[in-house]
Formats: structure tokens, sequence, C-alpha cells
């Protein structure tokens, strides 16, 4: 499905600045905070940026290479872990509820049934993806449709007046599907793009090495190979359904927090696809994980945290949401030169 985001209008750009340079500081001095409320008022076309009822989203899916041995981790603990997410136990519920952040679990497809339950959304594929070690993880059908389900996500939120929304992920196996996805969109070396995942040993890593070198060579892509047919070879369900979602609340204006790897090889995807959608992201934290690193230099990307952080979950952009609030706090509220009465620099 299409999408149309055009790059942002820059006619508010100088008085934005001319805004932030007054406030009661040395030029500058906020740093990367003042970025932020620049980008912030530009997204919104307004000096006076409102982050209304922020959200997070956390979208789940299994992966049918899991099986083969690509995590340290059986299959069973994506919906183990889902479970958590719905009883309140996991970090990205404490860190949620810690900021002010609503919190909804996205059922992209989950080899479990779970049945209605408050805070989760169905918008099941179906149960887990195919294994890329055999064939193509999703047919062109599912890519388009999963798109297309998430990008509806975005939209219903958006009527409800949300502002902010951040992304992250659950999905046993979905770092192997982010470092091929990585690996052919970058042209990074695929062993560049390869990490520990939930903590796999020595021997584990270079099992998840060799399984990874298998599948590139029975998709056999060419360099030039379009994104659809790139998600579809090694995509996950949540991995699509979120770049899908990231496309539709561009779409709408919204500020989108990027969390970590898995996430940003979503947006990596979505950025093939419309590449307006970089102006509407915060990038919130650099991963622990290596690949993470060709990602944000494909995306001219500059982090706000560096804390080592590989869990996913959306964590990093939950700990990265009061900076957030606070470049629009600052903005808004904090006294000018002139209303305060301080002389400025001579």
């Amino acid at each position: 499905m299409p999408f149309s985001i055009p790059p942002l209008d820059s006619a508010l750009d100088a008085a934005l600045q001319n805004k932030i340079d007054q406030k009661t500081k040395p030029l500058g001095s906020l740093g990367q905070l003042e970025k932020l409320a620049l980008q912030l008022g530009r997204i919104q076309q307004t000096l006076t940026p409102k982050l209304a009822h922020p959200h997070l989203l956390v979208f789940a899916g299994d992966h049918g290479a899991a099986r083969a041995g690509v995590s340290a981790f059986p299959q069973d603990v994506t919906w183990q872990m889902v479970e958590n997410f719905l009883a309140g136990g996991a970090a990205i519920n404490v860190f949620a509820r810690l900021n002010g952040l609503q919190l909804k679990v996205i059922d992209a497809g989950v080899a479990h049934d779970f049945g209605l339950r408050q805070g989760l959304i169905d918008a099941s594929m179906g149960r887990g993806t195919r294994s890329y070690l055999d064939e193509p993880a999703m047919s062109s059908a599912d890519v388009t449709a999963a798109l297309a389900r998430g990008a509806a996500i975005a939209y219903a939120l958006a009527d409800e007046g949300c502002k902010v929304v951040g992304f992250g992920d659950m999905g046993i196996g979905n770092t192997a599907s982010a470092s091929l996805i990585t690996h052919v969109l970058t042209g990074t070396p695929l062993t560049d793009c390869i990490g520990r995942g939930t903590g796999l040993d020595d021997d584990g890593l270079a099992r998840k090495r060799a399984l990874l070198a298998q599948a590139v060579r029975r998709a056999a892509l060419p360099d030039n190979a379009d994104v659809l047919q790139v998600l579809g070879e090694f995509g996950g369900f949540e991995i699509v359904m979120m770049a899908g979602a990231m496309l539709g609340a561009a779409e709408r204006g919204m500020l989108l927090l990027i969390d970590g790897f898995i996430v940003t090889a979503a947006l990596l995807a979505a950025s093939r696809l419309a590449p307006g959608i970089r102006d509407y992201c915060i990038y919130c934290h650099r991963s622990a994980e290596p690949g993470h690193r060709a990602q944000l230099h494909d995306l001219r990307a500059e982090p706000l945290l560096d804390l080592g952080l590989r869990l996913g979950e959306g964590t990093g952009a939950a700990l990265a949401w009061p900076l957030v609030q606070a470049a629009a706090a600052f903005l808004n509220e904090m006294a000018s030169f002139e209303s305060a009465g301080v002389s400025e620099k001579s």
C-alpha cells in the first residue's frame, strides 16, 4: 500500500529557533534538547507543541527459524512474555507506568491463542512465520496485509488524539530476522549485523552466524532487492506490522519514538518505502546489539541514550521519553530574556 509522507515544512523553523534562542540561557546550552524542541515544533507546525496521549506499542510475533536454534530461548517464551506484559510484570510495564505511557500489546502472529484480553490488540497474521532457512518467511500478500494492519492501528490512535507513539517488540528469534534485514538493506557484512540476542554463548553465536549465512544463500537476493521482497524473505509478522504502524503514524503527523535493534530494522524497511518518515523519528538509545550501529549509520541518526541496553520491548523508548517531555516543556514554559527581565549577552 502506498504511504504519503512529505518532508516537513520548514516555514516555522526561523521562528522556532528564535524562540529557543531567546530562552534565559546561553545559546545552544541545552544541547540535544534544543534540537528536539525544534523537531517537535516542525512536526506539529506550531511554536507550542503538545505531546498528547502518548502510547507505546509492543508488537509480538513468532519466527519459524527460531526452532532451528537462532536464539538462546525456546519459542514458547514469546507467548509467555506476552502474558507477562498483560499481567503488568515486565520491564516495559514498569517503565511505561513510571513515565506515563499507555501500553498496548499487539499480537501480530504469536503461536498461541490469547483470547480477548484487556490491553491486547489481536491483529494476528498466523501462528508465526515460516522458516527462512528453507523458504520465504512470508508471502507477498502477508507482507502487504501486515503493513496495512499496522497502519490501521496507528490511524486508530491518531483518531483518538494520540500525538506520540513509541515502538517495542517481542519475538524469540527476532534479532536474527533483524540481522538479515539489516545486512541486505544496508550492505553491511552479515557477521557485523549478528549479535548474541537473548544471550547466546560462543557456540550459540557461531551456530546463529552459520544459520543466517545459510538463509542468505538460500534467498540469493540481488544487491538491489526490493524492500518488500526482503521483508517477505526474512521478516517477522511483528517487524512488518510495526513498519506499517510507523508509516501510518508519520502519515498522521505523529512523533515516533524508536527503540533498539529490532524496532530500527522495521524503521529501515519503512524508510525505504517512504524516506520522509525519518523526519518524524526520535532515536531513543544505542543498542548493545552490533547491528544497531549499521542501522544508525544508514539512517544518519544520533541516539539520545547509550546505556548498554539490549532488552527490547520498547524499554529504551520509555526511558528516553522524559527527555522528549523536557524538550517540549522548556520550549513552552521557560521564560525568555524579555519576559523575565534578564539582560542578554552584550
